[in-house]
């Protein structure tokens, strides 16, 4: 991150109705590293990197992000729990406070786009009351050159307000946080919250409403990178299931590690210019591309470090949910225009502590939209205060809070996509082998990478259907065997030693899955309904 001369150019925010005396615009990381420092909100690692803490929120508060109701999005968004209502006119009573109270403040402000591809670039304007949070901006979306900023017009803005507490009385919030998106003005609303991950998924779920309404094009909670012959895979996985992780492979060039479009053209594009990757036990034996982008210019959140300025990747005191945030370009292996083609694989990720979903399995497409609409995981002990054993979790599409639509809505995009496209679907279980959490291990990554590159080189084709054999309780094709993984980690029954166990515990998981499908039967076909398990 070299020096740079204190950028100069100004900017007004009259026309957001903020009228700031002190206004930063299009600061460079280095100067934005050195403010956070110097006004004693950050330190730095011995790798160089920012070390922010962002206060009482270390993570996403999906019970305080609302969805303005109003003529464009009344009729179309999926309401409930997941996108609350907002009111318009509270939120410009609300929004006017805001502006109020970041009128009294120093201000940092970054244009930036959303979209690698042209056709769908989506420019925003992020207004910031901290440095770091700015800072953060630059490294999560893309980065306009100096000769784009001229002319450059804002479609979408961030008004981000950490210390801005609202009163859940007069404001129609839930409590003093809240992240707000109104669809009509074109604004994410951010405050009291310094969880710099609410920054990005407001710009994100906007975008899963724009595109499949607006554009035909369905957009993704995934990474995805490419091969040299131009296959490009998608990896789809809720946090802690190793969607960044696996999708960093320093075989396979990086496309994105979180967020996506799926064209009309059959072209997949990243919605970003960064990646942001949890550290809970980060080590560089078996995160080395991770672990090495962590230098100067990326910002380490919520970690904690001794008096050196080293910092210990297993302590989690302040949260489990520690994150970095860098430029993608940390990682050497990229796609440099952030556009892949040729979809060929797409892998759903599960963190199955329950111990009897297959290491990798293969859907068919019913099973393939069923998974996807159901987005299984599980939490573990110590995740959540109260959970004491495995519990499941599902999140439609891999992603219900950031999705405003029906999740059938995406689900039958998918689908449609795999059908035009021939693209192998694979059920990748990267929790727990030999027995549920507290008794049976964790899969090796080194096993899961080789499950997954076999998939890739076309090793677990279904070519030869000696290679399968069907799960008894879910339906899906285990494959026998695989290069470079041993045969007893395929079968999650043999892998017990315990076949009682094993399928007490499996049909009670079948059952949580077919709970949870409940109120989506209504909307789903026979094809997506025969994919559940078999109980």
């Amino acid at each position: 991150m070299p020096q740079t001369k204190p950028t100069t150019k100004t900017i007004s925010l009259r026309p957001f109705g903020i009228f700031s005396q002190k206004v930063h615009y299009q600061l460079s990381p280095y100067e934005l590293h050195q403010l956070t420092i110097a006004k004693k909100q950050g330190l730095e690692s011995s790798s160089g990197a920012l070390v922010i803490k962002t206060g009482e929120f270390t993570g996403r508060s999906p019970k305080d992000r609302f969805i303005v109701k109003d003529a464009i999005t009344k009729d179309r968004i999926w309401w409930g729990d997941i996108n609350i209502p907002f009111s318009s006119n509270d939120f410009d009573a609300l929004y006017d406070k805001v502006t109020s109270y970041l009128s009294e403040k120093e201000l940092f402000v970054r244009d930036c786009y959303a979209c690698s591809d042209p056709a769908y670039r989506t420019n925003i304007r992020v207004i910031n009351e901290c440095p770091w949070s700015n800072y953060f901006a630059y490294n999560m979306f893309l980065r306009p050159k100096d000769s784009e900023l001229i002319s450059f017009e804002p479609e979408w803005s961030v008004v981000n307000a950490p210390g801005f507490m609202a009163d859940p009385i007069k404001d129609g919030t839930r409590q003093h946080n809240f992240a707000i998106l109104n669809f009509t003005k074109k604004i994410a609303l951010i405050g009291g919250t310094g969880y710099t991950g609410e920054i990005k998924k407001g710009i994100f779920s906007a975008l899963n409403f724009i595109l499949p309404v607006f554009k035909n094009t369905l957009p993704m909670h995934c990474s995805a990178n490419i091969g040299n012959d131009g296959d490009t895979s998608i990896f789809f996985g809720l946090s802690g299931t190793g969607k960044t992780t696996l999708s960093t492979d320093h075989h396979r060039h990086l496309i994105g590690d979180d967020e996506h479009g799926w064209t009309s053209e059959n072209t997949i594009f990243n919605f970003e210019g960064g990646c942001y990757a949890k550290v809970i036990n980060l080590s560089r034996d078996k995160e080395p591309e991770i672990y090495d982008a962590i230098k100067k210019g990326a910002i380490l959140e919520n970690v904690i470090m001794d008096s050196k300025g080293v910092v210990d990747y297993s302590d989690t005191t302040i949260t489990q949910n520690t994150r970095v945030s860098y430029p993608i370009h940390f990682i050497e292996n990229i796609q440099p225009n952030s556009i892949g083609m040729n979809p060929k694989n797409i892998f759903f990720l599960t963190a199955d502590a329950f111990g009897v979903l297959p290491p990798i399995s293969k859907l068919t497409p019913g099973q393939a939209a069923y998974h996807f609409i159901s987005g299984y995981t599980a939490k573990v002990a110590g995740t959540e205060a109260g959970i004491t054993e495995p519990v499941p979790s599902f999140s439609a599409c891999f992603g219900a809070p950031f999705m405003p639509l029906h999740p059938t809505k995406y689900a039958e995009m998918l689908s449609a996509k795999m059908k035009a496209t021939g693209v192998n679907v694979w059920l990748v279980n990267t929790g727990w082998t030999g027995g549920p959490y507290g008794i049976g291990t964790r899969m090796k990554l080194e096993y899961t990478r080789a499950m997954i590159n076999a998939a890739m080189e076309g090793s677990l084709e279904d070519a030869n259907k000696d290679n399968y054999h069907i799960h008894s309780v879910f339906g899906v094709l285990q494959p026998r065997l695989c290069p470079n993984v041993p045969t007893e980690f395929l079968s999650p029954r043999k892998s017990w030693k315990n076949d009682e166990g094993f399928y007490k515990t499996a049909h009670k998981l079948a059952a949580s899955f077919k709970t949870n499908f409940k109120k989506f039967e209504s909307y789903a076909n026979e094809e997506i309904m025969a994919g559940g398990p078999k109980v």
